[in-house]
């Protein structure tokens, strides 16, 4: 039985990524409240009279506004003498998840376009041995060949005539530099003419920085411009999407979408941080966290929980409305959508719920927090509330806003204004 070298290479990178993100995971959490806003009633006040959110005045309970979606701030003129020969191809896979997907795109458009050369359209790989896709299967493939005209020239496929020995694995840290391109990945490419591209992620936190590049307008595109679901996947989202509001009649509509998943938590030091801030809550902490902050046992919960575990029992004692994907999925849509549990198709779809739901509670740091952060600032959904531990019965929920928008640190805002 012979071997496929270039699955080979592709393995050897996928399993480098996995590694490299667990030791990612284990030193990342969450802002701690002190660091985060000072506390009390006057922090809230600070913040609705600056614009940043505005309590619900037409809701049960302590709802938060919408905003108005903000307009993109990057480039939308590039130079075509950039793109016009191409001098080679730049071959990648998308793997773990939405929220890693953004980013990994980005960063090979960044590559792509200064190296003038082409992208080739990504398959997709999940965490799990044989959990592979196409690019159409969750994405749509001509919005995003379209999104990328007169930036990067886009191929669907590798011609025939390359060989798996031109091309050189390179990895690159998230957020990838022109200089970092200069030194490790133009001399390979030069050389072979042809590379695959990895990413890795030194860190989860998605915060802007002051830096400036001229490469900036091609990774806001990247993050922000270019992936839109396919049709099949978009409408299963919009039926789960309504179902929730349906079943929240009594919050006029609302409900509030929990990243929490067990298994996760069980593999997860969450109160690793040597300062003592946490990185993950559990079902009970989160539970008592939204009681505290004002939310009634009538909300509706989301959880991202593939299927229902004993130990969220404690949350759906409390808010007895807690539903997983299993609950409120069509059901003629199970049986391709929910055949394997931890896909990218679930996947897909909790960084999507989450991103539209009326608030969005991460129980786990990392970055699914940090990116669906991202598209919810973008979109004038700012209702992101980082769990804490609350002394006493009850506290302003404003206080607990996420510092990505408290703070207006998160990187969309140097690509929205």
């Amino acid at each position: 039985m012979g071997f496929d070298l270039r699955q080979v290479v592709a393995g050897i990178l996928t399993l480098t990524m996995f590694v490299m993100l667990g030791q990612m995971i284990k030193r990342d959490h969450f802002d701690s409240p002190q660091e985060k806003l000072p506390g009390g009633a006057q922090d809230s006040q600070v913040i609705e009279r600056d614009g940043l959110v505005k309590l619900s005045t037409s809701s049960k309970g302590p709802w938060i506004e919408d905003i108005e979606e903000l307009k993109p701030c990057w480039s939308t003129v590039f130079d075509q003498n950039e793109i016009e020969q191409s001098r080679g191809y730049v071959i990648f896979s998308l793997t773990n998840g939405p929220e890693y997907h953004v980013s990994q795109i980005a960063d090979a458009m960044v590559v792509a376009r200064y190296l003038s050369a082409t992208l080739v359209l990504p398959d997709i790989r999940g965490s799990k041995p044989g959990d592979e896709r196409t690019f159409e299967d969750i994405y749509d493939v001509e919005k995003f060949i379209k999104s990328l005209e007169g930036v990067v020239k886009v191929a669907k496929g590798l011609p025939d005539q390359i060989s798996i020995r031109d091309l050189a694995a390179v990895k690159v840290p998230n957020r990838v530099t022109e200089d970092y391109i200069v030194e490790n990945v133009e001399p390979v490419f030069k050389s072979k003419g042809n590379i695959r591209l990895a990413t890795y992620f030194p860190t989860a936190n998605m915060r802007k920085t002051a830096q400036k590049s001229s490469s900036d307008s091609v990774a806001c595109l990247g993050m922000f411009g270019t992936l839109e679901l396919q049709p099949e996947v978009n409408e299963v989202i919009d039926s789960m999407v309504e179902r929730l509001r349906t079943l929240s009649r009594k919050s006029n509509g609302h409900f509030i979408a929990v990243d929490l998943r067990v298994e996760v938590l069980e593999n997860k030091n969450c109160h690793g941080s040597g300062s003592g801030a946490k990185s993950c809550y559990d079902a009970q902490e989160i539970a008592l966290f939204l009681r505290k902050v004002g939310f009634d046992a009538d909300t509706t919960i989301y959880l991202t929980q593939s299927r229902w575990d004993n130990s969220l029992s404690v949350l759906k004692d409390i808010f007895p409305r807690t539903y997983t994907k299993e609950n409120i999925m069509p059901k003629d849509k199970k049986g391709k959508f929910l055949a394997s549990e931890g896909s990218e198709f679930e996947k897909v779809i909790d960084f999507y719920i989450c991103s539209r739901s009326d608030v969005f509670v991460p129980a786990i740091s990392g970055l699914f927090y940090a990116n669906v952060a991202g598209k919810r600032i973008a979109s004038g959904k700012p209702q992101i509330l980082v769990p804490a531990e609350i002394p006493g019965t009850s506290a302003q929920v404003t206080n607990y806003l996420s510092p990505y928008v408290a703070k207006k640190n998160h990187l969309v805002y140097s690509c929205f204004c």
